[in-house]
C-alpha cells in the first residue's frame, strides 16, 4: 500500500471528507483493520482565493508546490489536492512535484463519460466557473457545459466563501442554487450538475437538486484509493508526474 499525501485546508470541510472516505474506501477493499498511511499538509483556502483573485497563479503554484514538497519529504508516494479551485494550476504543480499527483478534474471527466452524460451544469467558485481549467477538459471529453451568468457566479461565490467554507448550510442558499440549476437545465438541456467545489455537496445532492449530481470529490477519492492500492504499480490515467 502506497503512502498518500493530501494538501488540505482548501477548505477544511472537504479535507475531513477526503480523510474519512479514503480510509473507508481502503477498509472496504482490504478489510476493516486495513488503514492507509496518510499525511495531510494543511494550507488555507483563503490564501488560495486571494492568489486567484489577484490572478497570481505563479504565487499559487509556488504555495501548493511547497505543500507537496513537504508531503514528499514525509515519505508520501502519491498525492492530491482536496479541493477543485487549486486545480487551476494543477499541471504546472504536477510537473514540479517529486511524487505523482492524481487529478480530480481528470477523474471527473472519466466518470461523466462512463455515465453516458452529454450535457452538464458546472458550479464552483467564481474562479472555477470563469476560468477554463475544468470546463475545458469536460468539453474536450465530448460534453456540453452550461455555466451560470455573471450575476449568478457572484451569488454562488458569495455563498461559498462566506457560508460553505465555514460549514454553514442555509435553506435559502440551497433554494438560490436550485433556481440557477433549474434555469440552466431548462435553457441548456443539461442532464447533470457537476459540483465543482468540494463544499457544494454540503448543500446539494440528488435529493435536493433538480437534476442528478456528479460529485468530483467522491470520484476523486475512488481514484486515490485505486492509486494507493495499485498492486501492479501501473500509472492511473488520472495521474500526472
Amino acid at each position: 500500500m502506497k503512502k498518500l499525501g493530501m494538501v488540505g485546508g482548501t477548505g477544511p470541510e472537504s479535507t475531513l471528507v477526503y480523510y474519512r472516505d479514503v480510509i473507508e474506501g481502503v477498509k472496504a477493499r482490504r478489510g476493516a483493520e486495513s488503514l492507509p498511511m496518510l499525511t495531510v499538509e494543511s494550507l488555507s483556502v483563503f490564501n488560495v482565493m486571494s492568489f486567484c483573485a489577484n490572478r497570481d497563479y505563479d504565487g499559487l503554484a509556488d504555495y501548493l508546490t511547497a505543500g507537496f514538497t513537504n508531503l514528499a519529504n514525509a515519505g508520501c508516494e502519491v498525492a492530491s489536492l482536496t479541493a477543485l479551485t487549486p486545480h487551476i494550476v494543477f499541471d504546472r504543480v504536477a510537473e514540479r512535484s517529486r511524487i505523482p499527483l492524481v487529478s480530480a478534474v481528470g477523474a471527473t471527466c472519466e466518470a461523466a463519460v462512463a455515465a453516458g452524460v452529454e450535457s452538464v451544469v458546472l458550479l464552483g467558485t467564481e474562479f472555477t466557473m470563469r476560468e477554463d481549467f475544468f470546463a475545458g477538459p469536460l468539453r474536450a471529453a465530448g460534453l456540453e457545459v452550461a455555466l451560470p451568468n455573471d450575476d449568478e457566479i457572484t451569488v454562488i461565490q458569495h455563498h461559498i466563501a462566506s457560508e460553505l467554507e465555514h460549514g454553514v448550510v442555509l435553506d435559502e442558499t440551497r433554494a438560490e442554487f436550485v433556481r440557477i440549476i433549474e434555469r440552466l437545465r431548462d435553457e441548456a438541456g443539461a442532464d447533470q450538475v457537476v459540483l465543482g467545489c468540494t463544499e457544494l455537496p454540503l448543500i446539494l445532492d440528488d435529493s435536493t437538486s433538480p437534476i442528478p449530481c456528479l460529485d468530483p470529490a467522491q470520484v476523486h477519492i475512488a481514484a486515490l484509493v485505486d492509486a494507493i492500492l495499485d498492486e501492479n504499480d501501473e500509472p492511473s490515467p488520472t495521474a500526472a508526474h
